[in-house]
């Protein structure tokens, strides 16, 4: 089983960088599943139903949010009504949408969870204390599972990949739009990046105007942050799953830019 990741979709620069690109790697690459976190993609945060579509119609099976999910206020006419995207399951009981999500991949179900960090972000649920409860389900119906984990702190990643280690096939971390060079299969089979890296504006600071963000960092005064201009950037990871052993046998890394050129 193959399954194919695209880290955080930045505003209208990373939604169309997604559809240029992402016909021709899964092309190249064939997975089975096509994963895209999307918490950024309207606009740089949250998401609308209009952009979900796109997103979906752009070739992803699911899209995973994050903590920009309730960044615009639409989505709560229509998250529990789309079957293809969830969001962090650590949210407080009741939180509408869901946390976990099924799609045929080669055949069989793959589990997909999303997940968020409680460092340096607003504090939610125990991440670690529902994914126990979400592998436990998951498991009774496939043994393939794939959890993003939307955190800051790359330690609270790793602990998140350790833990779950050879209990679930993959786990990738979101959110802080730099992608990391640490993918490695772990001691008892499941794949691991800290994070995937953004899809969007290369030549911003994650993805966002340059000059305003040094801006805030020179005064400390409020400023506007807007998505950037200019070049852009995919960010991606591909994970080969072995289905006679249930293990992740390979991730690689996916960086296309002016610095790193997509060949066919």
């Amino acid at each position: 089983m193959r399954i194919l990741f695209v880290g955080d979709i930045v505003g209208s620069p990373g939604r169309n960088m997604l559809k240029s690109y992402l016909p021709k790697l899964k092309l190249k690459y064939k997975p089975h599943a096509t994963i895209v976190n999307g918490e950024n993609a309207a606009h740089g945060k949250g998401i609308t139903e209009k952009i979900y579509h796109e997103i979906i119609e752009a070739g992803a099976d699911v899209i995973t949010m994050g903590n920009h999910t309730w960044d615009k206020r639409e989505i709560f006419d229509f998250i529990d009504d789309v079957p293809k995207m969830i969001r962090p399951a650590n949210f407080p009981k009741n939180t509408p949408g869901k946390g976990m999500t099924y799609t045929k991949a080669n055949g069989k179900e793959l589990a997909v969870i999303n997940l968020q960090g409680r460092t340096f972000l607003p504090p939610l649920d125990c991440p670690f204390q529902k994914v126990d409860e979400l592998i436990e389900e998951a498991s009774r119906k496939t043994p393939y599972i794939f959890i993003d984990f939307h955190a800051e702190a790359t330690s609270e990643k790793q602990a998140i990949g350790w833990y779950t280690d050879g209990r679930v096939s993959a786990v990738v971390g979101t959110h802080t739009h730099v992608q990391t060079a640490d993918n490695r299969v772990l001691e008892k089979g499941t794949a691991y990046i800290s994070d995937v890296g953004m899809t969007g504006p290369y030549d911003g600071i994650l993805g966002t105007d340059k000059e305003a963000v040094i801006k805030r960092f020179k005064t400390n005064l409020p400023v506007r942050f807007e998505v950037a201009e200019g070049r852009t950037t995919l960010s991606a990871v591909v994970i080969d799953i072995d289905e006679q052993s249930k293990k992740a046998v390979k991730i690689d890394r996916i960086l296309i830019n002016d610095d790193h050129m997509f060949f066919e």
